[in-house]
């Protein structure tokens, strides 16, 4: 039985990702439940498990005492000796306890523990092994999709995990058995709530797929400065090399645009716009606002910049609904207006628009500026 009972404990540990050591302790706890309701509380218990030699026992302790007070904790001198002439006043006497003569009640207490003790132990490995991928992107199947919420569940190889409607890329429809790639926004360490928070349409995800694909950024010799997205329509990201000779954009784009086009296609067909990072505040605003050509940039102030842009490049410039330029603040983290030169009055291009830092993703979870070299 007790080869059995460790057995079952490595097949958890294989299977579920269950520490052993975590199950003895849960199971400890569980046989001094079932003691208890069997015995009393008023009673005393050691549980000795030996993984070793594969022996799980329990024993009734008991004092050695001259007068008994307590039939429950004590046993006199005489009768302890009776067992062994060894026993002495203040010593411990013990008693093996058979589980197996438990009546169904403690059983089952014993049981409930044990069951309550695995479900734990298979969250808290799930949420260990989910913290490890935190800010990384998994492949996972789709599973089911709700009809009523078009929640997708899906098998993410750790368990299973709900992928959100609101955090899906608009407009994409998943099947059962297809294989999407998720990026693991957060990870819940409260008991309540979803262990996991997958996503689409997290700036994250594009971020993590530059970082895959193109080596040079893998390499450290790229650097990401930021990423600002509205999943399914358009991403900037703006890069900086720091190796002299080395185009950031280009080599992100890649030899007839083969880098940038798998990533296109597994956002289907989402567009980027790969911007040159520039420490200078009026060139980076500049750049932001491809793929429309500024004339020129100013800065009004550390957080508002003004543009000039051909008649004819308004329209781009701006962007329909205004995206291009709110992408572009939000990912220089400026406030852009922009003015059409020969125009008289300046045209404030998405003038209620306020770039909110946190809206930023420089790839931790500080909010602010872009990332320092």
């Amino acid at each position: 039985m007790n080869a059995e009972f460790f057995t079952a404990l490595e097949l958890l540990e294989k299977e579920k990702g269950i520490p052993q050591a975590y199950m003895m302790e849960k199971i400890e706890a569980a046989l001094l439940s079932a003691y208890k309701k069997e015995y009393g509380n008023n009673t005393n218990v050691r549980i000795s498990i030996d993984p070793a030699k594969k022996d799980v026992r329990m024993y009734q302790q008991k004092e050695v005492v001259e007068v008994v007070e307590n039939p429950l904790t004590q046993i006199s001198l005489e009768d302890a000796r009776a067992k062994s002439k060894r026993y002495a006043l203040g010593q411990i006497y013990e008693t093996e306890v058979k589980t197996k003569d438990f009546r169904r009640l403690s059983a089952g207490s014993a049981k409930s523990v044990i069951i309550q003790a695995i479900r734990e132990g298979e969250h808290r490995a799930m949420q260990e092994a989910y913290e490890s991928k935190r800010g990384e992107i998994i492949t996972a199947t789709v599973l089911k999709i709700d009809s009523e919420t078009q929640n997708a569940v899906l098998d993410t190889g750790t368990g299973r995990a709900v992928l959100l409607k609101g955090e899906q890329i608009p407009g994409e429809t998943y099947t059962v058995g297809e294989k999407i790639k998720v990026f693991i926004q957060e990870v819940n360490k409260e008991a309540k709530g979803p262990l996991v928070t997958l996503s689409r349409a997290h700036p994250g995800l594009v971020r993590r797929m530059f970082e895959l694909e193109i080596p040079e950024i893998t390499d450290g010799i790229i650097l990401i400065k930021g990423v600002s997205r509205e999943a399914g329509s358009r991403t900037k990201i703006s890069v900086l090399s720091r190796e002299e000779g080395v185009d950031a954009v280009g080599a992100c784009i890649g030899a007839h645009g083969m880098r940038i086009d798998s990533i296109v296609r597994e956002l289907n067909g989402e567009k980027i716009d790969i911007v040159k990072y520039s420490e200078i505040p009026e060139e980076y605003a500049a750049a932001a606002l491809a793929p429309a050509t500024v004339l020129s940039a100013e800065m009004i102030s550390d957080r508002f910049c003004r543009v000039v842009v051909s008649p004819d490049q308004l329209s781009l410039a701006i962007g329909k609904e205004g995206q291009n330029v709110r992408l572009a603040a939000r990912l220089t983290v400026f406030k852009i207006d922009i003015n059409a030169e020969g125009l008289e009055k300046p045209k404030a291009a998405d003038e209620d628009y306020k770039p909110a830092e946190e809206n930023l993703y420089t790839g931790d979870d500080s909010a602010g500026a872009p990332e320092e070299d």
